[in-house]
């Protein structure tokens, strides 16, 4: 059977424990057809594509990130202040939000996150100042052609609640739930190598009430969805918790039904060691944002003492106001140094970090049968890694090590189901260019800067 494209002359990472050192890679419809070695025959194709010897592995997995949040990128009156601080800065710009800022800022953060090695993200999209804020984000997914799982994000406690945020940013309970439901009869495809996925994802235990905890839980039963929040990310969310629900942030998650095989949170910084071995046993999943983490500050989760009590671990950027970059290769290189810093040279190696890039993402979404990694009848979804000749002069025997222990490295060629997204390290989107000076104009109006 001739293939759609084929990629030889490649160090294939095909997936954990099965490396190919000098192989290929049949594409076919949006999927892994064949992987094989050179001394086995590669099928006939209608394309090739030589990696000329360099590292080719899964497209990695995005699994907490806020893209609006690059419109605020290193905003300078709050980029040196905590969790708490650059969130209430930040929440009287983010009430500017509308369709158009909201898409500019969808394609930007998807363009960036493309030349990072990135082939599926989430995004989670709390702030709703203006309806149909997420369809601008599906709108920008597929002119791209991005493989994008958008969460419905929430909050209802504003300033005058308690809360952080004004409260134009803040919803009816009733609305929050009437347009999750909307969303997912109109975007949530659960069809095998879908493209658009919905999950539900209220900000915080501490931006909404009780009822919105409770009922995601229950609509994510009802349409078989995935649910994401924030959990145990700030010291302050535990004193919260305690004194508004009598018990610490785990226990309340539990109690609204949320510890379960369809959650995944961000950071998971502050549990104790037995709340993470009952979220473990439960299902629940881990991102850990290493980047983000620590330019704020407030810790970071401990990726492989997570893995050892059995909870999956994934990566992400989180959002552009905190960390102001958005590359999985940055990431997974950050959580790398950050684990062997914390517990030692012995306690990870660069195949545990891009395992939890690829394969803890994957878990993080529910989706390991087809995406993170390259398997025959997998997504198609991958990267050819390049890197300059003075970047790995005189690495010669692991270029996997090598790649996240030299660099920096960025992707050559992105292959999103099938199809090349980014091509001798450029972007293949016609559209950039205009929608960069969009978001030049967004981005100064929601800054309040003249131009």
């Amino acid at each position: 059977m001739t293939a759609d494209l084929l990629i030889h002359d490649a160090y294939i990472y095909v997936d954990r424990g099965w490396e190919i050192p000098s192989g290929w890679i049949a594409i076919a419809g949006g999927r892994i057809q064949s992987v094989g070695d050179s001394g086995s025959a590669a099928p006939p194709a209608k394309r090739r594509i030589s990696a000329n010897g360099k590292l080719v592995t899964p497209g990695l997995i995005n699994c907490h990130h806020h893209m609006y949040q690059n419109l605020t990128r290193s905003y300078a009156p709050v980029t040196n202040g905590s969790l708490f601080e650059w969130l209430t800065g930040l929440y009287p710009l983010w009430a500017g939000l509308d369709e158009e800022a909201v898409f500019a800022s969808t394609y930007v953060a998807m363009a960036e996150l493309l030349l990072g090695g990135c082939t599926t993200s989430m995004d989670h999209m709390y702030v709703h100042p203006k309806p149909f804020l997420i369809d601008a984000q599906f709108r920008a997914a597929n002119e791209i052609g991005f493989r994008f799982y958008a969460t419905r994000g929430s909050m209802t406690r504003s300033v005058e609640d308690g809360g952080l945020p004004p409260a134009s940013v803040v919803q009816d309970e009733d609305v929050i739930l009437e347009d999750s439901v909307r969303l997912v009869e109109k975007f949530h495809d659960a069809s095998a190598g879908a493209m658009n996925r919905v999950a539900l994802a209220p900000c915080s235990l501490f931006s909404v009430t009780e009822r919105i905890m409770s009922e995601s839980a229950r609509l994510a039963d009802r349409y078989d969805l995935r649910l994401h929040t924030h959990l145990a990310e700030d010291p302050e969310e535990d004193t919260y918790c305690r004194e508004v629900y009598g018990c610490t942030p785990v226990e309340y998650f539990e109690r609204v039904g949320w510890a379960s095989a369809r959650s995944w949170v961000a950071h998971f910084i502050y549990p104790k060691h037995e709340e993470i071995k009952r979220l473990a046993h439960a299902g629940v999943c881990t991102a850990q944002c290493p980047c983000s983490n620590m330019l704020i500050g407030g810790g970071s989760a401990d990726l492989m003492g997570l893995r050892a009590l059995g909870m999956p671990v994934g990566l992400g950027c989180d959002g552009s106001a905190s960390t102001d970059s958005a590359s999985l290769w940055l990431e997974a290189r950050t959580a790398l140094l950050l684990g062997r810093y914390k517990n030692g040279p012995h306690s990870m190696s660069a195949r545990d970090a891009l395992d939890a890039a690829t394969r803890g993402g994957a878990a993080c979404l529910g989706w390991e049968d087809e995406i993170g990694h390259l398997r025959p009848g997998a997504c198609a979804d991958l990267v050819i890694w390049q890197m300059s000749d003075v970047s790995l002069a005189g690495a010669l025997t692991d270029p996997v090590e090598a790649l996240l222990r030299c660099g920096p490295a960025t992707a050559g060629t992105t292959i999103v189901n099938g199809v090349p997204l980014v091509e001798n390290g450029q972007p293949n989107l016609p559209g950039l260019n205009d929608v960069l000076k969009e978001h030049l104009k967004q981005a100064r109006r929601i800054q309040r800067l003249r131009p």
